[in-house]
């Protein structure tokens, strides 16, 4: 039997001071609670190994939280024990994410001799007011500081984070932020538009009847940023791969698309999702139930286990259609009935039939896939698989 292809996501929770519309499992801590966690990521790491022996690692992704606040000695151990326990392959991607202001030079060339290979920087926005409405800790120099200094280091693979639909913001100001960040020619720019999510400051100020909604921008001026962001990104070379990432040729997310196609990955630190041979669960998200995670447990960490589910066929199914179809490629329905050993078409045909008479799906040669309407609808019609 051939040996499985296995992604590994790391999760950093720490971060100098949170965001006001961030609603990830993220805060601030001291030096001292950072260690304790680093120590236990790497025990559980290193112990759960045993269990991925004989898979195949072709993408690492250390994500948060700002990964980029923990030393460079913190990164080299959590990289040696990847390295030195999982079978990475010859071309794997290992992704690291940062945030201008906390990238040095010191921490940058341990990144490169740990074998980290892509960089991901959160820039968010190129103006310095939407920087601060955001409660970002950097401004737009800080950035292009960074961004070349890393150049310089020799990082050949950068990614840059750009948010559309800032409160106050508009398409001219969105635009000008986009023509700074292809100015600097990165390899991969992924475009998020903001969603007011409860629980954080922004929901106060601009959720559902807060003092500051009529200051967000229409679903209108949204949807023209989309649609001006494909277009200018397509012209400066950049290919849409997927409904919020392009790249430069050759240069795309490897372990994002993973996820799009449901490869098998595991997720290691607090609250961190895997999905393996068919089962999705997380970790605990209880630093306390966390850090109890000791070597002599057997099976290691198998007691953070939460929110364990068994995914039954028309669960899969399910998936592969609404993750697959953020992909620009589609999906293959007959290389995906192979696989799931059903006539997937036939299952969803009143669905797929409707959506490609209303010019949201393009179905052809076996192939279903987003059409630009179909984009702007992607939710609604993703709705409709689940």
């Amino acid at each position: 039997m051939a040996d499985k292809e296995l992604e590994l996501y790391i999760h950093i929770p720490f971060c100098i001071r949170k965001c006001n519309y961030c609603d990830f499992l993220s805060f601030s801590c001291d030096e001292e609670g950072i260690e304790k966690y680093v120590s236990t990521l790497v025990e559980e790491i290193r112990c759960k190994a045993r269990d991925y022996k004989d898979d195949v690692i072709t993408s690492v992704f250390i994500g948060g939280g700002t990964p980029s606040i923990l030393s460079d000695d913190q990164i080299e151990r959590i990289m040696n024990v990847v390295k030195n326990n999982y079978n990475l392959s010859d071309c794997c991607e290992i992704t690291i994410e940062s945030n201008p202001g906390t990238l040095t030079e010191e921490k940058l060339l341990a990144y490169k001799k740990s074998g980290i290979n892509r960089l991901s920087i959160g820039l968010q926005s190129a103006d310095d007011d939407e920087l601060k409405l955001l409660g970002r800790i950097h401004d737009y120099q800080t950035f292009v500081d960074n961004y070349n200094l890393a150049r310089k280091l020799g990082f050949d693979t950068i990614n840059v984070d750009l948010i559309s639909a800032i409160p106050g913001g508009s398409i001219e100001k969105f635009k000008e932020s986009l023509l700074k960040v292809v100015e600097l020619n990165p390899e991969h720019i992924s475009v998020y538009s903001l969603i007011i999510e409860e629980g954080t400051p922004f929901y106060i100020n601009y959720g559902e009847g807060g003092p500051l909604e009529d200051t967000l921008i229409s679903e209108d001026d949204d949807r023209e940023i989309y649609h001006l962001t494909k277009t200018l990104l397509a012209e400066a070379g950049y290919n849409q791969y997927e409904i919020s990432n392009y790249s430069k040729a050759g240069r795309k997310c490897q372990h994002n698309i993973g996820y799009w196609i449901r490869k098998n990955y595991v997720g290691f630190g607090l609250g961190a999702s895997s999905l393996y041979d068919n089962m999705r669960y997380k970790n605990t998200s209880d630093m306390k139930e966390y850090l109890r995670i000791k070597a002599e447990d057997v099976p290691c960490g198998y007691m953070i286990r939460k929110e364990v589910e068994n995914l039954d066929i028309k669960d899969i199914i399910g998936e592969y259609m609404y993750l697959g179809l953020r992909m620009n490629r589609g999906v293959d329905l007959k290389k995906m009935s192979e696989q799931v050993g059903q006539d997937v078409y036939n299952i969803y045909r009143t669905w797929i039939d409707k959506c490609a008479s209303d010019g949201l799906i393009i179905n052809k040669d076996h192939i279903i896939c987003l059409t630009d309407k179909g984009q702007d609808l992607a939710n609604y019609v993703m709705a409709g698989f689940v």
